[in-house]
C-alpha cells in the first residue's frame, strides 16, 4: 500500500513519513553541502515529493542516497539529472554529468544553476 501524497511510501501511514514542512535548521540553510540540496527538494516539483523524513535525516544530517536512488529508477532522464545534482551538491562522490545539463528544460536550467551557485558562491 502506497500513502496517498507520498510516492513510494509502501505501508506506512500519512503521519509516519514527515514532510519537511518542519523548519530546516538554521545552520543547514548556511552549511554550503545542504544549500543545494534543500533548494532542489523544495523547489523541483518532482524532488518535493520525497523530500520527507523517509530519504531526510536532518537531526543526525544524513540523507539516505541510496534509497532515493532506487525510488528514481522510473523516472525521466531530467528528474534523474535533477536528483543526482542535489546529491552530488551534498556530496562529491555522488557523480553527476552535467553534460546532460543541454537537455533540461528552461525551468529546470533555472533550478540547476541557482543550486550549484549556492553550494560554490
Amino acid at each position: 500500500m502506497i500513502a496517498p501524497g507520498l510516492p513510494g511510501v509502501v505501508g506506512q501511514a500519512k503521519s509516519e513519513v514527515k514532510k519537511m514542512a518542519v523548519a530546516i535548521p538554521q545552520h543547514l540553510k548556511q552549511n554550503r553541502h545542504w544549500r543545494g540540496v534543500i533548494y532542489l527538494f523544495q523547489n523541483h516539483p518532482k524532488l518535493q515529493q520525497y523530500f520527507n523524513t523517509k530519504y531526510f535525516d536532518l537531526d543526525s544530517e544524513r540523507v539516505k542516497v541510496q534509497a532515493l536512488k532506487r525510488e528514481a529508477k522510473p523516472w525521466s532522464g531530467s528528474e534523474k539529472f535533477m536528483l543526482n545534482l542535489a546529491l552530488h551538491l551534498f556530496n562529491d562522490a555522488n557523480k553527476v554529468d552535467l553534460g546532460q545539463m543541454d537537455y533540461l528544460d528552461q525551468n529546470n536550467t533555472r533550478l540547476a544553476l541557482k543550486a550549484i551557485e549556492l553550494r560554490y558562491l
